[in-house]
């Protein structure tokens, strides 16, 4: 008999244990980093949140290429032209949006790996229009704010009373910046203290007011030069050690992907004027982060809250064990999605992406000694049901949603979807 199945039909666990052969079969760790990312591709909406994959549709951008040699290759597979700029990028993004919100007009779209000059404009021009999102920023913040609300639980200070040094004000930084300054204006200051709290320093040095070529982004949150008229210069700039003596700050944040970057006197200087520093170098891979955690917590005494980028097994030190925090955007993102899908959202709000940071650090018991500020990243599934209940919630406060969820975590639990074969029954004749 012949039908649409074919021949051989394996169980979801015999699919998963020929996956993870093929693997181990990848002759070095480049390709298995590769193999990884394809998968990750095809499978982080659905394993972590339980998204449907027959209603998640991956999509590459194509604007082509200024490198040579890739043009010069007989096997590139992408567009042979250079690389579209200006008007005809932004024309080709609204072709795209239009014909993608024409198919699915419910979809949210999910931005990911969009350079510094079109990841913000790019969001801040259709965000007020659909449900969209950008993981480089948004999801960024929103995990080291859910990170950073769990060590304002340990140290006893508030958001309105932080001050923060973002080393690496690119994308990511300073969408980081963007989501805690947004949580000191609900702690109670007005927008521009707020911004004031916060000191970004880059390859320049701490972003200064009369600088060129700051991106737009960037200008709110570049300090006035009168202000640091006695500072320390190092080659033109004003480093991070200077930044750290001198603004001694309750949080230090590395997204620069300059590895060993958070010296030890660095360390110790914000150690020595803040009784528990947090210190979150989220770069990564390991070659790019700005210092190991188990350095960190002997240049503080074990006093440092620690969140990275990358995973770290535990730490002991002293008869207590550090469980180290993994800023993994994927505790996030897949629940935003979720919550905006089973919500069916206008569009993703500030209030949303708060409610979400909320959640996942709501998951974490902080006072025993050592815990780690974040759910761990095995727990995906759980985190993002947590997640998506928040979101959904949040947008039907907001008047965002465009049904009524009498019961958000029946909806969320409904809607997951489940890696299960169906039973197969023979039609009757």
């Amino acid at each position: 008999m012949h039908g649409l199945l074919p021949s051989a039909v394996e169980t979801i666990d015999e699919q998963a244990r020929r996956v993870y052969a093929q693997y181990g079969a990848q002759s070095t760790d480049l390709l298995k980093n590769i193999y990884l990312e394809a998968l990750r591709d095809r499978a982080v909406y659905t394993a972590a949140a339980g998204v449907d994959p027959a209603r998640a549709v991956p999509v590459a951008l194509d604007v082509g290429t200024d490198n040579e040699a890739l043009l010069n290759d007989p096997g590139y597979v992408g567009n042979r032209h250079a690389r579209v700029r200006g008007q005809r990028y932004d024309a080709f993004i609204d072709a795209y949006v239009t014909a993608a919100t024409r198919m699915f007009p419910h979809a949210m779209l999910h931005w990911e790996d969009f350079g510094p000059s079109n990841a913000r404009r790019i969001l801040e021009r259709y965000t007020p229009h659909i449900p969209t999102f950008n993981d480089d920023t948004q999801g960024t913040g929103a995990i080291v704010l859910a990170a950073m609300l769990s060590a304002v639980q340990v140290s006893g200070t508030p958001m309105r009373d932080q001050r923060i040094v973002v080393f690496g004000a690119g994308t990511a930084g300073v969408g980081i910046a963007d989501r805690l300054r947004t949580t000191m204006i609900r702690d109670g200051l007005d927008e521009e203290i707020a911004t004031r709290r916060i000191w970004p320093v880059d390859r320049q040095g701490l972003l200064l007011d009369d600088m060129t070529g700051l991106r737009d982004f960037q200008r709110p949150y570049a300090r006035p030069s009168a202000e640091v008229a006695g500072w320390k210069r190092d080659d033109g700039g004003i480093g991070l050690l200077e930044v750290v003596q001198r603004v001694e700050p309750t949080m230090l944040l590395g997204t620069s992907t300059v590895h060993g970057a958070f010296t030890e006197p660095i360390v110790r200087a914000m150690a020595a004027a803040v009784n528990r520093p947090v210190i979150f170098p989220i770069s990564n891979p390991t070659s790019r982060i700005e210092a190991m955690p188990d350095d960190l917590l002997r240049w503080t005494d074990g006093r440092a809250l620690v969140a990275t980028g990358i995973p770290v097994d535990p730490i002991t030190r002293d008869d207590v064990t550090y469980r180290i925090a993994q800023a993994n955007n994927a505790l996030v993102y897949p629940g935003i999605g979720l919550g905006a899908i089973v919500s069916r959202a206008r569009r993703i709000s500030d209030g949303m992406l708060h409610a979400a940071a909320e959640a996942v650090g709501g998951m974490v018991d902080v006072t025993a000694p050592g815990a780690s500020l974040l759910p761990r990243v095995e727990d995906l599934r759980e985190v993002s049901a947590t997640v998506a209940v928040a979101v959904a919630g949040q947008a039907t406060r907001e008047n965002l949603a465009r049904v009524n969820l009498k019961e958000p975590v029946e909806a969320v639990r409904a809607t997951m979807w489940q890696p299960a074969y169906r039973p197969v029954r023979a039609r009757r004749p």
